[in-house]
């Protein structure tokens, strides 16, 4: 998801400095040695809790593995950021360049046209550019799992959803839990309800935004007083005003995360996280970096795919919701993920990666 993308506050400090270091100069030690790799993030910003910062764990722990990896990462605080902060990186030559999210589609396509011979990366889009490595994710599959442990786990029989802006690595999520909660319904003969987005129309509630959590707090509230006691914001940090709203009232709904596991990225907000619809960003950037750095091709045309077949989406555990989901509800999502797997239950999507 984009998600969908997010808050920078304490990390803005942190990733400029990281970034505005002047480029080593190649001087045959072993500085220039270095496989460079260098991160551009969205308006998000590095510490979303959610999807840059997923990346950025994933440039992390490629060097962790490869201590000739060094990571980089500078933050877009603005769209007309992305172009800028992109050719910032050619011009200090990195050898690997991601960009975070489908937003910056345009841009790095731009950027990565102008300079041909140089790799880049971007999350949850599929480019033109030949040297631009895709990165996308079939969260509809792991998020058709999350609607029907929503709609089984639900007591007011409504659950609800909503994005920060309605574009494809957000609305693919969407469509996955309305569907699984429709699933749900027709398994068990009930009508559990949908707040906040209807696939047929293609049509629901958004912030606007992946930043502001008062926005996310907003629309949550609305579909909290039409009666929904499971929400999934997939608005990034905006969310966490879901889910700060959820503590704060004691259980009287939960929310289903995006991105990371909640219970990882905002321990905070843990008691509130019934799952998370986890998109593997990290292990798929570490992939890429890794590989980049032992001079492997990253292909344009192959890419990645996350599918739940991959583990390159899933749900996260339950944590501490463990001993409320009963465990014919934990069986039946099990099985309803085998059998995606084996392409018995098809989860479709217009959002879907092609």
């Amino acid at each position: 998801m984009r998600v969908v993308s997010i808050i920078a506050v304490g990390g803005l400090a942190l990733s400029a400095a990281a970034c505005g270091d002047a480029p080593e100069e190649d001087t045959g030690g072993t500085a220039a040695e270095k496989y460079t790799a260098c991160m551009v993030t969205d308006v998000g910003g590095i510490d979303d809790r959610s999807f840059n910062t997923s990346a950025w764990n994933g440039l992390k722990a490629a060097a962790e593995e490869n201590k000739d990896i060094d990571p980089k990462n500078t933050v877009s605080s603005a769209e007309a950021d992305y172009e800028p902060n992109l050719t910032q990186y050619v011009n200090q030559k990195c050898d690997f360049i991601l960009a975070v999210g489908g937003l910056m589609g345009d841009a790095t396509q731009k950027v990565a046209a102008a300079n041909p011979s140089q790799q880049f990366a971007i999350v949850d889009a599929k480019l033109e550019a030949t040297n631009v490595y895709p990165m996308q994710f079939d969260t509809a599959q792991a998020a058709f799992l999350a609607g029907y442990l929503a709609a089984g786990f639900s007591k007011s029989g409504k659950v609800g959803t909503y994005g920060g802006l309605p574009i494809a690595p957000v609305t693919i999520f969407m469509d996955g839990f309305a569907d699984g909660v429709a699933h749900y319904n027709t398994a068990k003969g009930k009508n559990v309800q949908v707040l906040g987005w209807n696939k047929g129309t293609q049509k629901g509630s958004f912030t606007n935004d992946f930043v502001k959590q008062d926005e996310g707090k907003k629309v949550s509230d609305t579909l909290v007083a039409q009666g929904a006691d499971v929400i999934m914001p997939v608005a990034g940090g905006a969310g966490l005003g879901t889910a700060a709203a959820a503590q704060a009232a004691n259980g009287a709904y939960s929310v289903i995360w995006v991105d990371v596991d909640g219970c990882e990225s905002a321990q905070q907000y843990c008691s509130t996280f019934l799952t998370t619809v986890v998109k593997n960003i990290p292990d798929a950037v570490k992939d890429a970096v890794l590989k980049g750095a032992k001079g492997e091709t990253l292909s344009s045309s192959a890419g990645f795919l996350g599918t739940l077949e991959n583990n390159g989406v899933s749900i996260a555990p339950y944590h501490e919701f463990d001993s409320k989901v009963p465990a014919d509800l934990k069986a039946e999502v099990d099985k309803l993920k085998a059998d995606i797997i084996a392409g018995t239950i098809k989860v479709t999507s217009a959002a879907q990666p092609k």
